[in-house]
């Protein structure tokens, strides 16, 4: 294939659209447009539908393709597919799911509309949360009778803002239960690894890390790490592969996959959107190391991923300190799907947002912290040595108060700063209780310890004085038993990842005994929020409002129906699962409005 520019005039629309994937040009609409014509580019098959990606946006709307009697391809850019849900701990919020209502959890629709319209506001259309919502149910069901995926009630997992209208304190969320990787045969090789390895020989839940972290302290700890152990030693003796979390989704959605006929081209880089007569008709790939073109019948689907290893896009859309390095997001999202679907004319919105929670950059990649910002003991301070935040609140809003406290002057680094007591009690990531922490995060500046809280300050370089004031405050705010500074412990939220036999806040413990820690805390993220912008049926919108016929998105693509917020464990993947589901449905002229009346036939966006 011939890589050399020519003049494209006087050819028909599509050639003259199709832009010169080989050459890197990206794609040009107006005429006259030099790149490579449609003549150029080879053939590599035709579908009803061409998906991009193979996380649980992509895989979904393949699955619900297939069974809606379309043909389907899944282009993946990585050499694994799953992404960024195969690495995650695939909590999936999903209100008035079945699984959730079969364990007697008191969801009503109207709790589930009443509690996203205050998380969300007035950032999305109430016509999107309402397709969330009412088709988010249906397709947990769907999934289950599609593929050998099965799930269980995260209880006590409590929504983030329980105490909004209809929010549920003892949660909603529901995760992936154990699955056997046998049921994938060779192609399990192929699955995205987690981002924290398993221990070897143990089964462990999303919801397990809770108990986990108080192992050493609580009874429950210990029964659930007994219970861990026991579900690995019993696989083993089964001759099985056990996979929960991330794993356990990618994994039960490939098999779906593999029973429906569904093929998924692994390294397959996509470049481009095609147009044909205005309409996206195919995707422009890369594939054995040349540029080549898949047709789609009725529609591209973008689930590609967000933007968050892209360097240029997060310092031209994002606050600065900003980069590539704090994100636990899938490596290969660098947000080609989004400048694709730019390129085409769609709208981007949410871009500054991200699915934000303090992290720790230790050597080798960021750790997340969940558990650790909000067990007594802890408390985060800023440059100042100053307590700025609720350290146990949702941690997309721990973030946004350290870009937002000033905006002028960040609070970025913070630091957690824990004592020895701390250590003596809880696991920090992998590390069990008591035991050093690696070297290696000493090297690197993510720890620091000193035998007095003035040295610490000095390691940290924070005023000595501010950091002594801050925990002789925060001391006695814990041994009283309130925060009456910044609340913590107020919400039922709070209390998920604590202590119970802290008393009488499970949240706040004075620091008492040295030596002292600190570690140092950046925004990290799971992924970008902020995409291509969709309407209640997953089609892509130009900025006036219009739809771009024949593409779709869902997953961190598109921006989020959760808006600036997140409302509880699974925000991420809940939506992007939901609406793969309604993309294929409303392609395949199937999609039911919530109420029950069949939809507009989509036949790609035909109709506008």
């Amino acid at each position: 294939m011939s890589t050399t520019s020519t003049s494209t005039t006087g050819l028909s629309p599509s050639r003259r659209q199709v832009l010169g994937a080989a050459a890197g040009t990206g794609l040009a609409l107006a005429a006259g447009a030099h790149g490579a014509g449609a003549a150029d580019l080879p053939l590599l098959g035709t579908y009803d539908v061409v998906v991009i990606g193979s996380g649980a946006a992509g895989m979904t709307a393949a699955l619900t393709a297939a069974k809606q009697g379309l043909s389907c391809v899944v282009v993946e850019k990585a050499a694994t597919f799953g992404g960024s849900a195969a690495r995650s701990g695939a909590g999936i919020w999903i209100p008035n799911n079945p699984v959730i209502l079969a364990a007697g959890v008191p969801d009503t629709p109207a709790k589930a509309a009443a509690y996203l319209a205050a998380v969300v506001g007035a950032d999305v259309p109430a016509a999107r949360q309402r397709a969330f919502l009412g088709h988010g149910p249906a397709m947990i069901s769907f999934v289950m009778a599609n593929s050998p995926l099965r799930f269980r009630w995260m209880e006590g997992y409590s929504d983030y803002y329980p105490e909004l209208p209809g929010g549920l304190p003892n949660g909603r969320s529901i995760e992936p239960d154990q699955l056997d990787g046998n049921v994938l045969g060779a192609e399990l090789a192929r699955l995205n690894p987690p981002y924290l390895p398993v221990p070897a020989g143990l089964v462990v839940f999303s919801a397990d890390y809770k108990w986990l972290a108080l192992a050493a302290v609580n009874v429950k700890g210990a029964a659930v790490a007994a219970a861990c152990l026991a579900r690995g030693t019993k696989a083993a003796l089964l001759g099985q592969k056990p996979l929960t979390m991330g794993q356990s989704l990618a994994a039960g959605l490939r098999a779906g996959l593999l029973a429906a006929g569904v093929p998924v081209w692994l390294d397959t880089p996509f470049t481009d959107l095609f147009l044909d007569s205005g309409s996206v008709t195919g995707a422009v790939v890369t594939r054995d190391g040349a540029a080549g073109l898949v047709r789609a019948r009725r529609a591209v689907v973008v689930g590609s991923g967000g933007f968050e290893h892209n360097a240029a896009m997060r310092a031209r859309y994002q606050r600065q300190p900003i980069g590539t390095d704090w994100t636990v997001g899938a490596k290969e999202n660098t947000g080609d799907g989004i400048r694709a679907g730019e390129r085409v004319g769609a709208a981007l919105e949410l871009m500054e947002d991200a699915w934000w929670g303090p992290a720790i950059p230790l050597p080798g990649e960021p750790y997340f912290c969940l558990a650790e910002r909000t067990l007594p003991g802890g408390l985060l301070v800023n440059a100042a040595g100053a307590r700025f935040v609720n350290e146990a609140g949702p941690y997309s809003d721990v973030v946004h108060t350290m870009y937002d406290r000033d905006p002028a002057d960040p609070d970025i680094p913070a630091w957690l700063i824990t004592d020895q007591n701390y250590r003596n009690r809880y696991l920090f990531r992998d590390v069990a209780p008591a035991l050093p922490l690696p070297d290696d995060w000493y090297r690197s500046g993510a720890a620091h310890k000193a035998w007095t809280l003035d040295a610490l300050a000095a390691s940290i370089g924070v005023p000595a004085a501010g950091l002594r004031a801050s925990v002789d405050r925060f001391n006695s705010l814990a041994r009283k038993g309130r925060d009456t500074d910044f609340r913590r412990g107020d919400s039922a939220y709070d209390h998920y990842y604590t202590d119970p036999a802290v008393l009488p806040n499970s949240c706040l413990a004075p620091l008492w005994l040295p030596p002292y820690h600190a570690f140092r805390i950046v925004p990290g993220d799971l992924g970008t929020k902020g995409g291509l912008r969709t309407d209640a049926r997953a089609r892509v919108l130009r900025a006036d409002g219009s739809v771009v016929p024949g593409l779709y998105a869902a997953g961190n693509a598109s921006a989020a129906v959760m808006g600036h917020s997140y409302a509880g464990a699974g925000s991420t993947i809940g939506p992007a699962m939901t609406f793969g589901y309604i993309a294929a449905l409303d392609i395949a002229g199937a999609l039911q409005e919530p109420g029950g009346a069949l939809g507009t036939p989509g036949l790609g966006n035909a109709a506008g």
